[in-house]
């Protein structure tokens, strides 16, 4: 069965999950559990809790993360509980590094470049390799996050993976107008197709 449909079957789903993508920024808040457990579960902060309550199923988007730590991964990546935060100068490393650079980076500059996952291979496992083009993205975090996103998203556009004419929302502002926007965001599928909010 494909991991991505419910039992009740591809008809009964509110939206055709691949087309749409939120990308969360990171959270500071995270669930101390010792061992690595998937980012939508080890992130606690509100937006994540949010998207929680709001698609508990995890039917209304794919779900990917960017992280100061990791990049740009699926948020089923289990992951560890880690501290680091995004600077100028991270966020410029990240764009400059593009879809093809790997996170987390090596721990010296001497050992070999195999470390973490690029962005280019998450988002073609998201996608199917190209072959179910994300056509509505959500963007949700503070500025530095978004502008990665953005050059991210321009990435993903040129791999083929995010269609030229996707729409595109930038959620960010006072956490409870996010919140509020964020689950929005995720209930508006379910509308347009004319399931429940």
């Amino acid at each position: 069965m494909d991991r991505h449909r419910s039992a009740a079957g591809p008809a009964d789903l509110p939206f055709s999950r691949p087309a749409r993508l939120l990308v969360l920024a990171c959270s500071a808040t995270k669930r101390p559990d010792p061992d690595r457990i998937p980012a939508l579960a080890r992130y606690d902060g509100p937006l994540w809790r949010t998207l929680r309550a709001a698609d508990p199923d995890g039917r209304m988007a794919k779900v990917a993360f960017l992280s100061a730590h990791y990049g740009f991964r699926d948020a089923a990546t289990p992951i560890a509980d880690y501290d680091a935060r995004l600077t100028q100068d991270l966020a410029e490393r990240m764009i400059a590094g593009g879809v093809t650079t790997r996170w987390p980076r090596p721990p010296s500059p001497r050992r070999p470049d195999t470390y973490g996952m690029h962005a280019g291979a998450e988002i073609a496992g998201l996608t199917r390799y190209g072959d179910e083009p994300v056509e509505d993205v959500a963007l949700v975090g503070g500025q530095l996050y978004l502008t990665v996103m953005h050059a991210l998203v321009r990435g993903f556009v040129e791999m083929g993976c995010v269609r030229r004419d996707a729409r595109v929302s930038v959620l960010n502002g006072p956490i409870g107008l996010m919140r509020r926007d964020l689950r929005r965001w995720l209930c508006g599928a379910a509308r347009a197709r004319g399931g429940r909010p």
